[in-house]
């Protein structure tokens, strides 16, 4: 059947190139490329030009290449890239030759398009398979005036005799299970058969594999540049031609369908599909894949060793055993969504005939509970839903949640419809993309209470879907088509056991018929008491369970499958949750009332609606690993912080005028982790107030303010500390050191003026601020001395051993004062000591801290000597009037508490070193990395694009951030030159979060615009 690909040419490079010569006057090189059936060979002129010159196989027509090469020159005209062919001397773009044993061939030349296949590209986002689909759709758009009768012709390829073609090879595949497979997308395809008669036909491609389809260089977005090979251009079903690419684009995708959802809507946004056409694309789809495999395993016999017919073989087969699992018509579903078609069209006529015919329907529960039901906001930011956490002691959360109830008066809660949820922890939601949108709505009473038939129907099923967070016992009843009334489904999840023995398949039920009863909490998958009721138009092969919970990338899908169940609840009333603003709209009202100069993270803004220990979740619920954020330095939202603020904020709230024990207990609770004789508290409200009365008392004890500071160093947002704080004042809009401020060099053992390895770095880093205080000492002055004990915004830096040691003995033999910034680094985030400054072997003369202390809350510190504070005693009085109140000492004490009952420290230290070594271990596989460097839970892993001449990966690591971000991992970049990967999470921070983030860097430096290829 067609061209055999035994056939197939036979031409050495050496007459290649003689032909080359001959035909077209190019002196050249030549290689041959990987082919199926024709012999392809890049030919690269003296000038570096490069041509493919392509030779048939002797099973193809004249007018057949004769009409290829009218397309692409017809493409090409129409500027979409592809090779355009090229005349000999002679003017002919089509020459028969003779290879050395004098067999005739038809040869033709055609521009080199250069390119990345598809194929090898990483990754593949969703605006790339969408270009795909694009290409494909102009192409198709010419192709549709085309009329070339020849190429109505039988090919292997073509979908329209793919069945006759897998039946007839599929033996050639050894292994039995997966010839069983075959035979089972053999079966699909048998049942929409009778539908292929309406599909449109025309002249299409039929081959936009992974392979032909080429690619751009490596950018944040990432072009399409062109498609190769219409050897295989073919009379057949439209519909063919996005189907190809997609089954293609679904290859190695953890979820395939989403892919060819992207290419399918590129396609039919410049070429429209019809609905018929869109219905048979998944089995066009697995008909393509199965051509494949067969074809693959028929060839490999006749042609032993050729790795092109084998190239997609094996993620083929893999493809092929994932999508056997997914319904067919949820993929239908999606592809329909994909073109804006109503996903599930039945979903549509359900939901229209249960809003129109509310009084026939209902209540699922006892009518007199119904009249007083109050609503639960169980949303991702709304107060009822609780942290995840509160979900795994559901006891105390049912009894909570039932005290809010009854507090409202109600005697049901219910639980809205549509509402994306942050609690579907396990891993029955697990996936490529979580799923915490619920398709039901929730009736939380006693368990006990009768469940209630709310319309006539059919028992379906009874079935214990038993497991943590499942449904328990459930019934599924179904509601034949009446009149105008469609045929749909109804399920009742976290019934009782007593349910299992009461109720049978093929009863019939009227309206107010019992179902079943209501579980308890030991025997209904592990939820507080309730029922979940939803409505189901299309069961998708499903038996017994159902999924109640969806991604929220295929929210309107899953709710067109699952109309919104409210009028089962009897009454007018409406269940379903509103949909908040988007994330566009958000940003764009955002935009309208802040300055640009207060920046949004990342460049797909994420839209937080609540935290949670080490993870932050967006409006949908979907969890990101917050490996940057030290602020909630012992977790997001932790309960005993939260619980602390609560009972102070309700208790009092004052200032440090009065006399109150929290304050008192703080500093005394404070002062006993730092080093003698630093004794004496001032409370503020942040870091940078923290680092503005450092200044002050220290400028009381120098009778100056000479400043000396380290280059790349930052310790504020005032405008004095921006004055100190070289990050900024030689940064973008900075204005350059003030007279009194001295900037020493950054003490950098890996970039910077002294490296790692050579004698002494510390001292000799130390030495440039003993020059700075000899200058001063010379004329009087006394030194104020500041710096981070360990360098955040200049790049995660370590000082060397040594540094601080002498910089404070120079500093203090003049007089001066030394202030350590542990706004980042202290409190037990380093491991190995509680403080930044310990690791070197110092002890300040004044200590600041930041919000870290109040986990977020507005609190900050500056502790010094008697001796300091005693200086200060101008006669001007220091007073902030929210610093040190008793709300801020209350969550400060807590999360001293935390600290020393969860044992963070010690988790620092543990989990800090196995995150550095993960890290470490990636710079053999990736080169990038030049460095890794940190302490605990502050680390930072700087990218190079030459580990010799250190030059900074700036690009590449704006790019690594917002990938991690897209992977659900959460990181920074800093440093002078943004090149220096900051990781800095909360303390509880786990093994398998580092893990986690390892594995994720590792893929992503993988990517073509990390590796640069």
């Amino acid at each position: 059947m067609g061209e055999d690909v035994r056939l197939r040419p036979h031409f050495s490079l050496g007459r290649v190139v003689q032909l080359a010569k001959e035909l077209y006057d190019i002196e050249a090189t030549a290689s041959e490329l990987p082919s199926e059936r024709d012999q392809n060979f890049l030919l690269t002129a003296s000038n570096g030009e490069r041509f493919v010159l392509k030779v048939a196989n002797p099973g193809v027509w004249r007018q057949v290449l004769a009409c290829q090469n009218e397309v692409m020159s017809r493409l090409a005209r129409e500027c979409i890239p592809c090779p355009r062919p090229l005349p000999t001397l002679h003017g002919e773009l089509l020459s028969e030759v003779a290879d050395e044993e004098g067999e005739p061939h038809f040869v033709r030349l055609v521009t080199f398009l250069p390119g990345t296949p598809f194929a090898q590209a990483k990754p593949h986002t969703p605006a790339l398979l969408r270009r795909i689909g694009s290409l494909f759709g102009s192409i198709d758009r010419l192709l549709a005036s085309l009329n070339f009768p020849v190429l109505a012709r039988e090919l292997p390829w073509d979908l329209q005799c793919a069945p006759a073609t897998i039946r007839r090879y599929k033996d050639a595949i050894l292994d039995a299970g997966r010839r069983s497979l075959v035979d089972g997308y053999l079966e699909l395809f048998d049942q929409v058969a009778d539908k292929l008669s309406a599909l449109r036909r025309m002249l299409v491609h039929n081959d936009g594999n992974d392979y032909n389809v080429l690619v751009g260089p490596p950018a944040w977005e990432r072009e399409v540049v062109g498609v190769v090979d219409f050897g295989d251009m073919v009379v057949s079903y439209a519909a063919a031609e996005p189907a190809v690419a997609a089954a293609y684009a679904m290859l190695g995708k953890e979820d395939p369908l989403a892919a060819a959802a992207e290419v399918i809507a590129g396609y039919h946004s410049v070429f429209p599909l019809q609905e018929e056409e869109v219905e048979l694309l998944f089995p066009l789809m697995c008909m393509r894949l199965c051509l494949s495999v067969c074809l693959e395993a028929h060839q490999r016999g006749l042609v032993p060793g050729n790795e092109y017919l084998s190239v997609s073989a094996e993620p083929a087969w893999e493809l092929l055993e994932r999508l056997k699992q997914l319904p067919p018509r949820l993929a239908l579903y999606r592809l329909r969504h994909a073109c804006g078609y109503a996903p599930c069209p039945q979903g549509d006529a359900v939901a229209k005939w249960l809003a129109e015919n509310r009084h026939l329907v209902g209540p699922v529960v006892a009518p007199e509970l119904m009249a007083n039901a109050v609503l639960i906001d169980f949303s991702v930011g709304g107060c009822n839903a609780g942290a995840p956490h509160l979900w795994q002691d559901v006891a105390a959360f049912s009894k909570a949640l039932f005290d809010k109830i009854a507090a409202r008066q109600g005697k049901v809660g219910l639980g809205r419809y549509a509402e994306a949820r942050p609690f579907y922890t396990s891993a029955l939601f697990a996936g490529s993309e979580p799923r915490t949108v619920h398709l039901g709505v929730d009736a939380f009473v006693p368990a006990g209470q009768p469940v209630l038939a709310p319309l006539e129907g059919t028992v379906l099923s009874v079935q214990d879907n038993a497991g943590p967070l499942n449904y328990g016992p459930t019934v599924m009843l179904q509601h034949e088509a009446q009149g105008e009334r469609p045929k749909f489904y109804t399920l009742y999840g976290h019934l009782s056991r007593k349910t299992l023995t009461s109720t049978k398949p093929g009863r019939r039920l009227r309206r107010g018929d019992i179902l079943g009863w209501v579980g308890e909490s030991c025997e209904n998958g592990g939820w507080p008491p309730h029922v979940h009721v939803q409505v189901i138009a299309d069961l998708l092969g499903y038996h017994g369970d159902f999924p109640g919970v969806a991604a929220p990338s295929q929210r309107a899908v899953w709710l067109s499958i699952c109309p919104d169940p409210s009028p089962l609840l009897g009454g007018p009333l409406h269940v379903a949750a509103k949909e908040g603003p988007g994330t566009t709209e958000l940003l764009a009202r955002r935009h309208r009332h802040f300055s640009p100069v207060l920046s949004v993270a990342y460049r797909r803004p994420l839209h937080l609606v609540r935290g949670y220990r080490q993870f932050l979740y967006d409006q949908d619920g979907i969890p990101y690993l917050d490996a940057v954020n030290n602020v909630p330095h012992v977790g997001h939202s932790h309960p005993k912080v939260v619980a602390a603020a609560c009972r102070q904020l309700a208790r009092l709230n004052t200032n440090t005028r009065y006399l109150y024990e929290e304050l008192v207990s703080y500093a005394e609770r404070l002062t006993a982790l730092v080093p003698e004789p630093l004794r004496i508290c001032f409370f503020v409200n942040s870091g940078s107030e923290a680092n503005e009365l450092a200044l002050r008392l220290a400028e009381a004890c120098t009778g100056g303010r000479e400043i000396i500071v380290l280059d790349g160093a930052y310790h504020g947002n005032t405008t004095s500390l921006i004055d100190i704080s070289p990050y900024k004042f030689n940064g973008p809009g900075g204005r350059g050191a003030p007279p009194h401020v001295h900037v020493v060099p950054t003490p950098d053992p890996y970039r910077g003026l002294y490296r790692q390895g050579q004698a002494e770095v510390g001292k000799r880093y130390a030495l440039h601020v003993q020059q700075v205080v000899d200058e001063l000492h010379a004329r009087g002055i006394s030194p104020i001395f500041i710096c981070e004990s360990l360098m955040g915004c200049a790049g995660q830096i370590v000082l060397p051993p040594g540094f601080l040691a002498e910089a404070y003995r120079a500093v203090r033999e003049a007089g001066g004062i030394c202030i350590a910034d542990e706004v980042q680094v202290g409190f037990a985030r380093l491991g190995t000591h509680f403080w930044g400054f310990q690791t070197q072997d110092v002890v300040p003369d004044i200590v600041t801290l930041g919000k870290p202390i109040g986990n977020g809350f507005p609190l900050g510190a500056v502790i010094t000597t008697p001796e300091v504070a005693a200086a200060f005693h101008s006669g001007m009085e220091y007073f902030s009037t929210y610093g040190g109140n008793p709300v801020a000492c209350a969550v400060g004490l807590a999360v001293l508490d935390v600290i020393a009952e969860e044992h963070l420290q010690e988790n620092a230290l543990r989990v800090g070193t196995r995150l550095k070594a993960g890290l470490a271990e990636l710079t053999a596989r990736h080169t990038i990395i030049g460095d890794v460097r940190g302490m605990g839970l502050f680390l930072g892993v700087e990218l190079v694009l030459d580990r010799e001449r250190l030059t900074p990966a700036t690009e590449q690591a704006a790019y690594v951030v917002e990938r991690m971000k897209e992977l659900g991992v959460l990181i920074g970049r800093d440093g002078p030159s943004a090149n220096v990967l900051k990781i800095k999470p909360p303390l509880v921070f786990s093994e398998a979060d580092a893990d986690r983030l390892v594995a994720t860097l590792d893929r992503v430096l993988d990517e073509d615009f990390v590796v640069g290829r």
